[in-house]
């Protein structure tokens, strides 16, 4: 037999086995295809350049995210698929095979497999471009001309992308093979990720994981200020070692205790799944930590998602608090500009208040402005109940102040009581922060801060005072006549528009759809991951469970001792998430201040969900491969 026709016979036998990881790199080459389609198919250009050019950048970061993890998931399969192959491959050497010839036999079989998986990604990509397209702008909720569109070019790119990757490590493989005696390949299935079981170690890693994830823990909900950035940063660092040194210390230490309990263990026939529990988190430990990492990365893309959605709509609804907002150094002309205005439309409410502007020489802030703005309480309270705004503010001492902010995509300070401003040499304490729109579209050009009537007062001498008149239109179709007469009548010192189909930010609805998306390579890619090692470790069991039932032990038995076993390999990656998940989610909430607690617990739910029809698949197939179905 040639080494193409063994190569292919391994192949079709083995295809089973590798169909789940199969199925993960064709789902994420047909996402990382689309996404580079999206790019050269000028599908985006309707939505202007500015948008255009912010979805291009979004789309090529999280294609690199896509390759990052393309390249993490071939070398995973490719290390399983040789670890399983080993054994037989040290049969061929007997057979008289040179380690070179393995090696090449080696390299056609896994050709195979990641020529089905890019061909079927690819193939799948192209047909369903259009579909891509009409379900993310759906998602997005964005109105474009869907067109059907092949680029050869992203064909290429993502070909190339992933040929590179994948050929990496095939030769790291082949590298293996050629340089592995024959007892490594006969026993390298006995020798799979295995960590040694003494207790001092195990206590050891358990009490360092428990630490440096609780410390992983606290950075992620710790409130501050500037820094709070990198306290996220260092937090993901912490959890992701915390989560790994759990999975190899703390919870093979709770198993090997809980089997020293003779009164535990030979209860309801633990003893039969219970030490193989153990010896498979040995085995698998680090495994299960990828998995349940790879699950806190999809709850926390879908959250990211549901945060930007969330954000966006604040922000479109705070840049339409008001149509037209005019300036002027006179102050009672906000019934003139009114009567101006109703000429055209009618005016859902209206509102004015004096703005004292200062110059960047008499203020000491933390964010360095060309001019702020002063505000008085009790007029930003008059204005609020004009415009039908919040005002949940108590009165401000002498040495507080309010900052009235733009609502920002992010924030980076969580805890405001920890920022100070000087103005005029002296210092006011940051009580509260808001972004309710009371000066609208001026909250994003100025710094704001509301101080106490006295202090305003004292600070009038310092500044330009300005009288802000606000107007919000009742029929926006009136809009551009209503602005053409306020152009014409003149008789202010600035005047800002708000056009209400403006589509400036539409970027942030696209990138609501590519974190649904990568939520959904990653539950896909978890489950994979769990079900392809537990399908590879069922053929190492099978003998045992042949002996087992060949000593008496009834079918009914055996089964109920795999569910038992299936059931902790799942839940165990599950739990750490489910748990991780929360703070990772409570961290992003207060950078996007935002709720996301209900999108932590419908996320987590969903893959919940996923993992338990993995779980039952696994069930089945694991009975029939063991032989006792």
């Amino acid at each position: 037999m040639s080494m193409m026709k063994l190569a292919f016979h391994n192949f079709k036998t083995s295809f089973k086995s590798y169909l789940s990881l199969i199925i993960s790199l064709s789902f994420a080459i047909l996402i990382f295809y689309n996404f580079q389609n999206i790019l050269s198919s000028g599908v985006l250009t309707s939505l202007g350049e500015s948008n255009t050019r912010n979805i291009e950048i979004i789309i090529q970061v999280i294609t690199f995210v896509l390759g990052c993890f393309i390249l993490f998931f071939v070398w995973y399969s490719t290390n399983v698929f040789l670890t399983k192959r080993k054994k037989e491959i040290g049969i061929y050497i007997f057979m008289g095979l040179s380690n070179q010839k393995i090696g090449k036999l080696y390299i056609i079989e896994t050709t195979m497999i990641g020529l089905v998986a890019l061909g079927l990604g690819i193939g799948f990509g192209v047909l369903t471009t259009q579909l891509f397209q009409m379900i993310m702008m759906a998602i997005s909720d964005i109105s474009v001309e869907l067109v059907f569109s092949f680029s050869l070019q992203a064909v290429l790119y993502a070909t190339v992308v992933y040929a590179v990757i994948y050929f990496i490590f095939i030769l790291k493989g082949y590298i293996n093979i050629v340089r592995s005696s024959v007892l490594d390949m006969v026993s390298a299935n006995k020798q799979n990720e295995y960590v040694k079981t003494k207790f001092w170690i195990l206590f050891f890693k358990s009490i360092l994981g428990i630490i440096i994830t609780g410390i992983g823990y606290y950075l992620a909900i710790k409130e501050g200020g500037i820094e709070v950035m990198s306290n996220v940063l260092s937090a993901v660092v912490f959890v992701v070692a915390g989560v790994y040194l759990l999975f190899g210390g703390l919870i093979p230490l709770i198993c090997q205790q809980l089997a020293d309990h003779k009164n535990f263990l030979y209860r309801k026939e633990r003893n039969l799944w219970l030490n193989n529990i153990i010896f498979r988190i040995k085995k698998n430990y680090r495994t299960y930590a990828i998995v349940s990492i790879l699950m806190l990365c999809s709850v926390t893309a879908l959250a990211t998602g549901f945060a930007m959605k969330n954000r966006y709509e604040g922000i479109v609804h705070f840049r339409n608090t008001y149509t037209f907002q005019i300036l002027n150094s006179h102050p009672g002309l906000k019934e003139e500009y009114k009567e101006v205005i109703e000429k055209e439309s009618s005016i859902a409410y209206s509102s004015e208040i004096a703005l004292l502007q200062l110059d960047s020489d008499v203020v000491e802030s933390v964010y360095q402005n060309q001019y702020y703005g002063i505000l008085s309480y009790s007029q930003v309270q008059r204005l609020a109940k004009d415009s039908g705004l919040e005002f949940p503010f108590e009165e401000l001492k002498e040495d507080e102040y309010i900052s009235v902010s733009q609502l920002h995509l992010m924030s980076f300070i969580t805890d405001n009581t920890l920022v100070t401003t000087t103005i005029n040499g002296k210092e006011y304490k940051e009580v509260a922060e808001t972004s309710i729109p009371y000066l609208g579209y001026f909250q994003e050009k100025l710094d704001l801060y509301m101080v106490s009537d006295s202090q305003y007062q004292e600070l009038l001498p310092l500044g330009t005072l300005m009288h802000c008149y606000n107007y919000k239109l009742s029929d926006m179709n009136h809009f551009e006549t209503a602005q053409d007469t306020l152009k014409n009548y003149g008789n202010y010192d600035g005047l800002v528009t708000l056009d209400p189909n403006s589509n400036e930010i539409e970027w942030i609805k696209v990138l609501y759809s590519l974190c649904v998306f990568m939520f959904m390579v990653f539950v896909l890619a978890s489950g994979s991951i769990l079900f392809m090692k537990l399908y590879n470790d069922a053929y190492d069991e099978k003998e045992r469970y042949q002996i087992l039932y060949k000593i008496g032990i009834s079918k009914k038995t055996l089964k109920k001792a795999i569910i038992n076993e299936l059931r902790f390999t799942y839940l165990a990656p599950l739990f750490v998430m489910s748990i991780s998940s929360y703070f990772s989610v409570h961290s992003l909430a207060k950078l996007m201040q935002t709720e996301l607690l209900s999108i932590n617990i419908i996320s987590v739910l969903f893959i919940y969900l996923f993992i338990y029809i993995c779980y039952r698949l696994s069930v089945s197939i694991y009975q029939k491969n063991v032989g006792i179905k």
